[in-house]
């Protein structure tokens, strides 16, 4: 068993997979500091410094708070505003996402255009076509 095991760990795909993760979580990593740390506040400056994640409807009367921590620990509360920021915040990753997968497939598409070039002659055929040109000129 143990030794099935370990043909199945080793296998190609799933140590490809392995490194797919662990670059993914690292990138994933990336993109959440760019959406918190460069994109937010610069959407926080042009709305005003509007921060949805506080915004909440109380679903009791005994919730009287202002701040979401506070009407939590009071009642049960809706608590929209933070759902809605966590939306908006997967929006931006994902266009940021697609904004990168694009550039990636631009590059890609020009690599393979650029390897894509026809081969060049193997110089059995650069003579073929000498004598074919030979043979066309004396007709």
């Amino acid at each position: 068993m143990l030794k099935e095991f370990r043909e199945f760990a080793m296998k190609g795909n799933v140590v490809d997979l392995a490194v797919g993760v662990i670059i993914g979580a690292a990138f994933g990593g990336i993109v959440s500091s760019m959406v918190a740390d460069i994109i937010m506040p610069i959407i926080g400056a042009v709305t005003g410094g509007l921060d949805f994640s506080n915004y909440f409807t109380p679903l009791s009367k005994a919730v009287n708070a202002s701040n979401l921590a506070d009407a939590k620990k009071q009642g049960a509360v809706l608590a929209w505003g933070n759902f809605l920021t966590l939306t908006l915040n997967f929006l931006i990753v994902a266009f940021v996402l697609f904004i990168v997968i694009k550039g990636m497939n631009k590059l890609k598409r020009k690599d393979e255009a650029a390897s894509a070039a026809p081969p060049k002659p193997t110089r059995e055929q650069e003579l073929l076509t000498e004598i074919r040109d030979l043979l066309k000129a004396k007709k």
